[in-house]
């Protein structure tokens, strides 16, 4: 009896795996920009640079900052399997001081639908 379940498992798991494989799937290259120490108004703008890595179109649902200071920009058009795209981030340098912030991005993959990218620095006075 043994023998014949651990048969089905054997036959079915390559099947299971591959279907939770299935569908959109993201990788970042980083998920946290370290700015370090930067002057006021200097150019405050990073991206955020990502794979769909599934076998589905990805979608970039929303994406919306932790505060008014940051504003983030999402491709408005699927990604392809294969393909890259990017997440910019606009941080407001005219504000002084160690800033930590978090985007918050919702896709439709089905394992992690929500990631949270994370902008962290220090703006100097001139």
């Amino acid at each position: 009896m043994k023998k014949a379940i651990l048969f089905i498992l054997f036959i079915y798991t390559p099947q299971l795996l591959s279907a939770q494989a299935s569908g959109p799937m993201i990788s970042f290259d980083t998920e946290t920009f370290d700015y370090g120490e930067i002057t006021k108004g200097s150019d405050g703008v990073r991206t955020f640079t990502f794979e769909n890595t599934g076998d589905a179109p990805l979608e970039i649902q929303g994406v919306r900052s932790s505060c008014g200071c940051t504003i983030p920009k999402k491709p408005e058009a699927p990604i392809a399997p294969g393909e890259k795209g990017e997440i910019t981030v606009r941080y407001d340098t005219n504000r002084v001081g160690v800033f930590r912030k978090t985007i918050t991005v919702n896709t439709n993959v089905s394992s992690n639908s929500i990631i949270a990218l994370k902008i962290k620095g220090n703006v100097l006075a001139n």
